[in-house]
């Protein structure tokens, strides 16, 4: 690739006072590529951030950072249409219902955020999440139209709504409301 771009001409076309057009040709040289370069002290900056969870393989190469151990997560579990009068409608405490699709970007950014509130109001608030591509007569029937929508129920009606994907704070500040009362 990098000869192909060496000998790369390039055409010029500029008019001259007689008013007829003279092409020129003329070479341009691109600088060759050779990879990417690290930096000895980029490297230790980056390992001493992440120094407790450096590994090292048998050629010597080192995993610098790890991903998070996720075993600990709670899994916010899946409704479907069957199981929404048991599970939401006769609960005894509120419930905070996701409405998402597999297909939804923002419903992935929002999931994360469902499951810590799940674990941090584990007890006091119940949470599930449907899925309207599996169960649209659900999603039909509280108008859901757009995904993510998010509506907490509370002695089997809904309560209040949140349409899109929306910060932490938001979602907590609602469930907070929903425990005082």
């Amino acid at each position: 690739m990098a000869s192909l771009l060496d000998s790369v001409t390039v055409t010029r076309v500029f008019s001259i006072s007689s008013a007829s057009a003279v092409p020129s040709i003329s070479p341009v040289r691109f600088l060759e590529f050779r990879g990417l370069k690290a930096s000895r002290s980029s490297m230790t900056q980056s390992a001493s951030l992440c120094a407790n969870r450096r590994s090292t393989f048998a050629r010597g190469g080192r995993i610098i950072c790890e991903a998070q151990d996720t075993t600990a997560a709670v899994e916010v579990p899946n409704l479907s249409d069957s199981e929404w009068q048991t599970q939401v409608l006769e609960s005894d405490i509120p419930v905070l219902v996701e409405f998402w699709a597999p297909w939804c970007g923002p419903c992935r950014m929002i999931h994360p955020i469902v499951d810590q509130l799940a674990k941090d109001f584990a007890g006091k608030f119940k949470f599930y999440k449907i899925n309207t591509d599996e169960s649209p007569n659900t999603a039909n029937r509280y108008g859901v139209r757009s995904v993510p929508t998010v509506i907490v129920f509370k002695d089997g009606e809904k309560k209040d709504i949140i349409i899109g994907a929306v910060p932490r704070e938001t979602l907590q500040k609602t469930i907070e409301r929903f425990l005082v009362e």
